[in-house]
């Protein structure tokens, strides 16, 4: 399998070969936080199998864990840390070229996930924006 993806402007490419290791939503705070969003996708590959074109701006979020993004357009790409995942780089799914390449296999730090998440397949669903 060939993924491939990068960040909104294009300054920051990359090709994932193989299969990945995990593929999950986490809704642990840091993820919600560094996103600005609900939950975010991550895919993790093995380091050798993932090629980066452009040059990601690093955030150390906390130890030795570099969350990676576009220091153009701010699109979060990357995540690494050789005490949880060595050897390994977790790709955020939602910038994936593809975004059926791969669906989530999993929902992690559920204790951390809002309240309100239990509830998200009873919300009304729309094809486009309402009025647009």
């Amino acid at each position: 399998m060939t993924i491939t993806g990068g960040c909104r402007c294009g300054a920051v490419r990359y090709t994932a070969e193989g299969q990945p290791d995990h593929n999950a939503l986490c809704l642990c705070e840091q993820c919600r936080r560094s996103a600005g969003a609900p939950m975010v996708g991550w895919a993790l590959f093995a380091a050798e199998a993932v090629t980066i074109t452009g040059t990601p701006v690093s955030y150390n979020s906390s130890g030795d864990t570099q969350r990676q993004f576009c220091g153009t357009c701010g699109t979060g790409l990357f995540y690494l840390s050789e005490t949880i995942f060595p050897g390994k780089i977790d790709i955020q799914t939602g910038s994936f070229d593809d975004p059926d390449a791969l669906a989530p296999q999993a929902c992690i730090q559920m204790a951390d996930a809002p309240r309100w998440m239990a509830g998200l397949e009873a919300l009304p669903k729309f094809e486009r924006y309402p009025g647009a």
